[in-house]
């Protein structure tokens, strides 16, 4: 996507050998470009949600496995890098997939090859990444489509956290059908949640929208309901960190609430994933990890002074505990359909057996 008029991926190999990201620690005040030259520069951005969302956190872990190689191609390094790059985020299962796709290649390799193996595996996972993002964009046009040809004005879309282009390594998964659409010249309009406690909507979703030149409105995370009560919600459209076998969907905590808003108006709940986001090896969501994040995340806000400082406040009493819970699962029941990069199927074994019928557990 374009930055200013420039193109940008999320993560690519700088000339220098070193990994290049772009922070999103830094958004929506400052765009920055940070270089990882280790496996701990890996481990960090991934921990610290530099880098965030499932595809991305798949792709900048198979970096960090390149990044490791360099120093210590040993077997020993490959296994304590694998090990070290796991533990960042439990939830997201791209993180696993990632890792075992590019250790599994690497254990067939001589150790002075490794590192150019790794490498080589990483830039393949990215430009996979790229094309079934695009797909989904493709596939989830025809229902933003079909929406705009029955109401003839622009669609309402509500969507919740990020699941842009920042979320992997290029479109994205949710907001790739809105990117489509515009490109389609079909006029639509993004509610864009804030999503507490880390504001990836209003911080990361809004700034990509604003940067497409794409109609979109900042709400607070309760006011979904409310719009959908008074028919100002054609589709919800979010996406997903885990998927189960059988359609169970895991995303940013908030989403499931979205799913029961949606279900008792009647709006359309769409998940936009990847493949590599299903968990073919769980059938209930109730046994995804879900992560618990720092408190902190919750009782301090970080913003910008009107003189351009960036500064963390606190919103809550010291005293006071806090439970910061990352993530939460929507059943299969609540989802209207799942748009892959081999189209739309039902939430459900049979709906992703049909698209995805040579995966076996």
């Amino acid at each position: 996507m374009n930055i200013d008029g420039v193109p940008y991926r999320t993560i690519w190999r700088a000339s220098d050998g070193a990994v290049s990201i772009i922070d999103q620690t830094r958004l929506p005040h400052e765009f920055a470009v940070t270089s990882l030259t280790s496996l701990d520069d890996a481990v960090r951005a991934i921990r610290d949600m530099q880098v965030r969302g499932a595809p991305l956190i798949g792709a900048a872990a198979a970096f960090g496995l390149g990044l490791a190689m360099a120093a210590d191609s040993s077997t020993d390094a490959l296994d304590a890098a694998m090990h070290a790059l796991l533990r960042t985020r439990p939830t997201a299962v791209n993180l696993r997939w990632a890792l075992e796709r590019v250790g599994e290649r690497l254990r067939q390799c001589p150790p002075d090859r490794r590192e150019a193996a790794a490498f080589a595996e990483a830039e393949q996972l990215c430009e996979e990444d790229i094309r079934s993002n695009h797909a989904i964009g493709a596939h989830g046009l025809g229902l933003i489509r079909a929406a705009w040809e029955s109401k003839g004005e622009t669609v309402n879309i509500l969507t919740h956290c990020n699941a842009g282009w920042l979320a992997t390594v290029d479109w994205g998964t949710a907001l790739a059908p809105v990117y489509a659409a515009n490109e389609a010249g079909i006029p639509v309009h993004v509610w864009v949640d804030e999503t507490r406690p880390r504001n990836q909507g209003a911080s990361l979703t809004a700034w990509e929208l604003a940067h497409q030149g794409i109609a979109h409105t900042v709400i607070v995370d309760n006011v979904g309901g409310h719009l959908m009560q008074h028919g100002r919600v054609d589709l919800v459209l979010v996406g997903s960190d885990r998927t189960t076998a059988c359609g169970d969907v895991c995303n940013k905590i908030g989403t499931y609430l979205k799913a029961l808003a949606a279900r008792d108006n009647d709006v359309p709940f769409y998940v936009a994933l990847p493949s590599s986001t299903i968990d073919w090896e769980l059938d209930a969501g109730r046994a995804i990890p879900i992560e618990e994040r720092s408190a902190l995340e919750v009782s301090r806000v970080v913003g910008l002074t009107p003189a351009g400082e960036r500064v963390a406040v606190s919103v809550t009493p010291p005293e006071s505990p806090v439970a910061n819970f990352a993530f939460d699962v929507t059943p299969a029941r609540l989802v209207t359909g799942l748009i892959t990069e081999r189209g739309v199927c039902e939430a459900s074994r049979d709906g992703l057996a049909r698209l995805f019928g040579e995966v076996r557990r």
